[in-house]
C-alpha cells in the first residue's frame, strides 16, 4: 500500500468512527504526518484525492476558512464518480442496470411495512400523479427508489442507492428520447410504481422484488437496451 493510501485509509477511519464529520476539519498537514509516520507529501496528495472527489475543501493561509473542512460526505463524492463514469462510458448502463435489479430487489423484499420512508414513498407517487413534466417526473421516481431502499433499513445499500440516485435520474433522461409514447410509458410506470409499493405495505417481500425486477428492466428493454442490460 503507498503511503497516501494510509493517509486516507485513516481519514476513512475518522469519517466512519464519527470522529470526523460534515463541517468538521482535518489536522494540519504536519499534525497528520507525524501522527501517521508518514512524509507531509502523502499527506498532501490524500488531501489533493479527496478534494477532487468533493469530500473536502483545502483553504489555505489563517482564519475561519483556514485547513481541511468535510463538506460533503463519502456516499455524495461516490455518487459523482458513479456519474463521471456513466458520462464516459466507463460504467456501461447495463452494469448499472443489473447493480440496481440486485440492490432493489434485495431491499424490496426486506423493506419494512410502516417504514418512514414509505410515507416519502407515498407522497412522490402522489407527485408523479400530478403529471409534472419528463425531468421532474425523473427526480421523483429516482428518488422513490432510493425511499423504497432505505425502508429496508440497511445503511450500506441506503448509502449506495442514494449514490446511484444522480446517475439512476442521469441516464434514465437520456434514454426518454428512444420511448415511442412518453405519456403511455409514465402511465405504465406510475402504476407499476403503485403495485410495488403495495406489496411491501403487504408485508409480500417476494412479489416486491420480483415487481421492481420486472419494473427496472422493463424500463430499459423500452428504451431499446433491454438485451444488452440482461446481458445477452
Amino acid at each position: 500500500m503507498r503511503t497516501h493510501e494510509l493517509v486516507l485509509q485513516w481519514i476513512e477511519k475518522q469519517l466512519s468512527d464519527g470522529d470526523l464529520a460534515l463541517g468538521g476539519r482535518l489536522p494540519g498537514e504536519r499534525a497528520m504526518a507525524e501522527q501517521l509516520a508518514v512524509s507531509r507529501t502523502s499527506v498532501r496528495e490524500a488531501v489533493r484525492i479527496l478534494e477532487a472527489m468533493g469530500v473536502v475543501r483545502a483553504g489555505v493561509g489563517s482564519g475561519k476558512d483556514a485547513g481541511t473542512v468535510v463538506i460533503a460526505e463519502p456516499g455524495s463524492a461516490l455518487g459523482s464518480t458513479l456519474r463521471l463514469h456513466v458520462a464516459t462510458r466507463h460504467l456501461p448502463v447495463a452494469d448499472i442496470v443489473e447493480t440496481r435489479v440486485l440492490l432493489e430487489s434485495w431491499a424490496a423484499n426486506r423493506a419494512k411495512p410502516g417504514a418512514l420512508a414509505l410515507e416519502e414513498a407515498a407522497d412522490l407517487l402522489d407527485q408523479m400523479d400530478a403529471g409534472p413534466d419528463v425531468d421532474t417526473f425523473l427526480a421523483l421516481d429516482a428518488r422513490f427508489h432510493v425511499a423504497l431502499a432505505e425502508a429496508a433499513g440497511n445503511s450500506v445499500v441506503s448509502a449506495m442507492m442514494a449514490s446511484l440516485r444522480g446517475a439512476i435520474e442521469g441516464y434514465a433522461r437520456e434514454l426518454t428520447g428512444n420511448l415511442p409514447d412518453w405519456d403511455a410509458t409514465s402511465s405504465r410506470l406510475r402504476a407499476e410504481h403503485r403495485a410495488i409499493l403495495a406489496a411491501v405495505n403487504a408485508n409480500d417481500g417476494g412479489s416486491a422484488a420480483d415487481l421492481v425486477a420486472a419494473h427496472i428492466e422493463g424500463f430499459y428493454k423500452e428504451a431499446g437496451v433491454g438485451s444488452e442490460a440482461s446481458g445477452n
